[in-house]
């Protein structure tokens, strides 16, 4: 699946939702410019900015990666088989001056109204990317070797090892070695509509 499958479905519900651009900015605090850039893009934008959109928008992040979206409510369970999850093989950024790419494989994305955003991630080999935003994370590395720089501290994670932080402290990290990391994060957030 491509990255394009993520703007589209932003820009369906929003129309289904009869929401405007500007509406959705001011729900956001992200600009007119920068959501109509997202909505035209065949780059997804980072997760705290799909988060934000996700909110304003009533669903859950990992809705915008189904090809066809389904009415969602009243499922209890989820249930994801190995290697099953919604994937996304490249992520990239619009941010100005920084790319940045990964893999994530969203898993349990047909629950409705999740406070938590399960993730398999596969994170870049650098880490120009900052990522701060409301909630809460936990990440516990599945393969390979991870840097995590959280709020000036430097985290070098094996397999085995796992953290969890408040979100709202800058961080970033990357693979370290030959191969990508492979870490199962859990994105824990605070608002919901």
């Amino acid at each position: 699946m491509g990255e394009e499958i993520i703007a589209n479905n932003i820009k369906k519900l929003r129309k289904k939702r009869k929401m405007t651009l500007d509406r959705l900015a001011s729900l956001t605090s992200l600009t007119k410019g920068y959501l109509s850039k997202i909505e035209r893009s065949n780059k997804a934008p980072p997760y705290s900015t799909l988060n934000k959109i996700a909110i304003a928008l009533g669903v859950d992040a990992a809705f915008f990666l189904e090809e066809n979206p389904a009415d969602t409510k009243g499922i209890r369970i989820s249930f994801t088989r190995k290697a099953k999850g919604k994937s996304i093989r490249s992520v990239g950024s619009l941010a100005e001056g920084s790319l940045y790419g990964y893999g994530y494989e969203a898993l349990a994305s047909d629950k409705p109204g999740k406070n938590m955003e399960p993730f398999i991630i596969e994170p870049a080999f650098d880490d120009e990317a900052i990522f701060q935003h409301e909630g809460e994370e936990f990440m516990y590395v599945l393969e390979g070797r991870h840097e995590l720089l959280y709020g000036g501290e430097r985290y070098i994670m094996e397999k085995g090892d796992c953290v969890y932080f408040d979100a709202a402290v800058p961080h970033t990290g990357r693979s370290l070695g030959k191969s990508k990391a492979r870490l199962l994060a859990v994105m824990y957030n605070y608002r919901r509509m």
